[in-house]
């Protein structure tokens, strides 16, 4: 599923997810898990990946310029096991960073919903998205697309359905 069109849309899909991971955190069957690691510029490319209980949410990018910066990972899955959430972001709000290419992962799940931003919220600040023709949503990915991503990414948003079990 695309992410929400028009300015409206977005509004409220803005209001609505971040409520909707702080509720999967708080009321999650397993521990929410955050987790640090540094975002590295030199043109390689690089992965980081965390679990919890059967989905896994890995982020895989390449980025130029500067020095290290620090991200952040959390993941959570809701008390009804029905939705996993993986979210990626820089706490400093805005990343200086200049990305070549970005794709977040998620398996055992399918994605319902995701978004991806140039500058996180922080200190007064909103969350500022990327145009919707510079990354593209499959059912287990969310990823830049060549030629359209202007190299500005702070924070990737996911909730994907986890698999049900039919009686």
């Amino acid at each position: 599923m695309a992410a929400p069109s028009g300015r409206n849309s977005r509004r409220l899909w803005a209001a609505l997810v971040p409520a909707a991971l702080l509720c999967l955190a708080g009321r999650a069957a397993e521990e929410p898990s955050t987790a640090d690691f540094d975002v590295r510029p030199g043109g390689e490319v690089h992965s980081f990946s965390r679990s919890l209980g059967d989905y896994t949410c890995t982020f895989t990018y390449s980025a130029q310029g500067g020095t290290n910066e620090q991200w952040q990972m959390n993941i959570g899955v809701s008390e009804d096991n029905l939705l996993f959430s993986c979210s990626v972001w820089r706490p400093q709000g805005k990343s200086y960073l200049f990305f070549t290419q970005f794709k977040a992962e998620v398996k055992g799940a399918k994605i319902e919903y995701a978004m991806a931003y140039s500058q996180a919220a922080v200190g007064g600040q909103s969350d500022v998205p990327l145009k919707q023709e510079e990354f593209e949503i499959t059912e287990t990915t969310v990823s830049h697309r060549e030629g359209k991503f202007r190299f500005e990414l702070s924070k990737l948003m996911i909730v994907a359905k986890t698999p049900r079990d039919e009686l």
